[in-house]
């Protein structure tokens, strides 16, 4: 499920294709995308309460089912707040980005208890990634006001097809903001940040949640781990 941006979601199938040990093409993963950039705006629709979202995210999740699809994920951070009416509309499973990536910090920096995270403004209003930080024993450090306005605005950047040095170091600023702030981990917790800023020689361990969802689908894929039942 993608297409929420369309370079996000090519960003994380190109990390698929590199991630898989291959020698011919048929060694590669089966994906059957569904590029849809004309869903709705999911932080107007959480700003609004206006929700014309869900309905969209069902029939794509439908459809990939329909396709052959044997389990989902879907390039976009913040639309999982949406996911409810998608899940009840499919029988097979569904591979949370947010979940996968909350638990990635358990691997990479056990120790780890002040979490950075780096979304949009609408995904940490709707507190889904604070929540699942908590869940798993630690506390969420979100960026200022200042600093969120900024995120948002190198974002919307990365969208428009900025995806050069000066938008680079702008993510590394609100990554520091976030470091000085207390967080002993950053999440880049938008499928768009992964794109320019992957956290390489950053200071504290950066959880890229592309990154972190291109690998578990090549294992679900290949049958290294088991799928496991609907999450959100």
């Amino acid at each position: 499920m993608g297409g929420m941006g369309p370079d996000a979601t090519l960003d994380f199938m190109a990390k698929v294709i590199a991630l898989t040990d291959s020698d011919r093409d048929q060694d590669h993963v089966h994906m059957i995308v569904d590029q849809d950039p004309t869903v709705p705006n999911r932080q107007v629709a959480i700003s609004s309460g206006i929700d014309n979202v869900s309905p969209r995210l069902a029939e794509m999740a439908r459809r990939l089912e329909s396709a052959g699809a044997e389990f989902l994920v879907m390039v976009c951070n913040t639309a999982h707040v949406f996911m409810a009416d998608a899940l009840a509309a499919i029988s097979i499973p569904f591979i949370s980005i947010i979940g996968e990536t909350v638990d990635e910090i358990g691997r990479v920096c056990p120790g780890a208890q002040k979490v950075g995270l780096m979304a949009t403004d609408g995904c940490l209003d709707t507190n889904i990634y604070q929540d699942a930080v908590a869940a798993s024993g630690r506390s969420a450090v979100v960026p200022d006001s200042a600093n969120m306005k900024e995120l948002m605005n190198l974002i919307n950047s990365i969208k428009a097809g900025n995806q050069g040095e000066e938008v680079r170091q702008g993510m590394e600023t609100v990554a520091r903001a976030l470091v000085d702030a207390g967080a002993e981990v950053i999440v880049a917790g938008c499928t768009e940040i992964p794109i320019v800023f992957e956290g390489n020689g950053f200071p504290v361990p950066v959880v890229a949640s592309t990154n972190v969802l291109a690998r578990r689908t090549v294992e679900f894929a290949m049958g290294r781990s088991p799928l496991p039942k609907n999450q959100t």
